[in-house]
């Protein structure tokens, strides 16, 4: 039987999967106490037994040092949970990736507007909440003839796609929204009052009226930032960007804690006209070709500002274009502190085990950003950087690319792309 120790903070449903595992499963699991974000996983002890600083993180009794809250739920979880049979096993591996895949994205891309967390998109807004009827159809047929995803008994499959639904359930799926469903109601609701979901997940209460956006929210969280426009941005995004993740209630895996800076490295540089804010809200809302663009170029000073093509360097070929989002979207949660001086466009090309990253970015100073803190060097030296000539009409073909995400590509066909405002 598993024993050890997890490292996370109180609500992080990413953590939840790992616990209610451990309560069907008998593991014995204690939550570090006196756990703090932001210090004790960024103390040199923690460090040493998990060196990207990411919770949930799980320190075994017999010294098994384990990260990614899958990997974590799998050890702690026993063989019913994990699947009797390889063919079971495979099935309970394909609902967890769907949960983490279908399900989770789109979760957060609608729920996080509501809670304050990132700025409300009409239009990514709307695909989410389709990808999450989508999701709910798939398992509402599933669900038709079954108790469980994976055989007669509550596996690690249930759990891990109640355990990303939960959120949806609490503040967006309303009474009307959900009566659609009733499979994956039944089936929910069955799950979450098990006493072994109970001991893990306190005081749950259904929806009961959908969540909206709220202005003051929003501004209040950070630090009175104005609302933008609410505009649909054009159809041929791909995806939804990513999701700035809450001060105080972090949901995300990979979340980097704020870490104290006595001063703003971009603070050497001037700070000329261009307002990153003012942009990033006409990117977002507005025709990127039409309005974005050229708000870009008419307002973009070459001596203040400077652009920069990326190529990621290390080898993507055992990787699934999962992974490789994951490996983007952790870079831009841990350099959260360039947001107010910096913009990227990273593009996902082609497929499983055939995917590559490259992108533009372009931010304050001359120099390379990365170099002026400590703090934003664990993820660049992976990319290979070419700072570009602004005045040159091949840099104006590789912004227009990245940043609507068509164009040529030397050949190479867009599988996302992703954001980092």
């Amino acid at each position: 039987m598993a024993a050890g120790t997890l490292y996370t903070y109180a609500g992080n449903f990413r953590a939840y999967k790992i616990l209610v595992a451990a309560q069907y499963s008998g593991a014995d699991v204690k939550v570090a106490d006196g756990f703090k974000l932001g210090e004790t996983n960024k103390s040199s002890d923690f460090l040493s037994k998990f060196p990207l600083g990411k919770v949930p993180a799980f320190q075994s009794k017999n010294g098994l040092n384990l990260f990614e809250s899958n990997a974590i739920a799998q050890y702690v979880g026993n063989n019913q949970l994990r699947g009797s049979s390889p063919e079971a096993a495979a099935q309970v591996q394909q609902w967890t990736c769907f949960a983490d895949n279908e399900i989770l994205p789109a979760a957060c891309t609608w729920v996080f507007p509501c809670l304050g967390i990132v700025q409300y998109n009409k239009q990514d807004t709307e695909r989410a909440k389709e990808q999450i009827r989508t999701a709910l159809e798939v398992l509402n047929n599933v669900l038709l003839t079954r108790t469980y995803l994976v055989g007669e008994r509550i596996s690690q499959a249930d759990i891990s796609v109640a355990c990303n639904l939960i959120q949806l359930y609490q503040y967006v799926l309303d009474p009307d929204f959900r009566k659609s469903f009733p499979n994956v109601n039944r089936w929910f609701t069955t799950l979450i009052n098990q006493k072994e979901f109970k001991a893990v997940v306190k005081n749950f209460a259904l929806c009961t009226k959908m969540a909206q956006f709220d202005a003051k929210k929003y501004a209040d969280l950070h630090g009175g930032q104005k609302e933008g426009k609410k505009d649909s941005k054009k159809e041929s995004k791909k995806e939804a960007k990513p999701a700035q993740k809450p001060k105080e209630e972090k949901p995300a895996e990979a979340e980097e804690a704020p870490r104290p800076e006595k001063k703003d490295p971009f603070a050497q540089f001037p700070k000329g006209n261009f307002d990153f804010d003012e942009f990033k809200r006409t990117y977002s809302n507005e025709d990127t070709d039409k309005v974005a663009l050229p708000y870009f170029w008419d307002k973009f000073e070459k001596d203040k500002y400077s652009i920069w093509h990326c190529e990621y360097t290390q080898d993507l070929s055992s990787k699934k274009t999962f992974m490789v989002c994951n490996l983007v979207s952790g870079m831009f949660q841990r350099l959260d502190k360039m947001r107010k001086n910096a913009f990227g466009s990273m593009v996902i090309f082609g497929g499983d085990n055939t995917n590559s990253i490259s992108g533009i970015w372009f931010w304050r100073g001359p120099q390379l950003a990365f170099e002026l803190s400590e703090d934003w060097q664990i993820d660049f030296e992976s990319y290979k950087w070419t700072k570009l000539n602004p005045d040159d009409a091949k840099t104006k073909t590789l912004v227009q690319e990245y940043f609507t995400w068509e164009g040529n590509f030397d050949g190479k066909k867009v599988n996302q792309g992703k954001i980092f405002k």
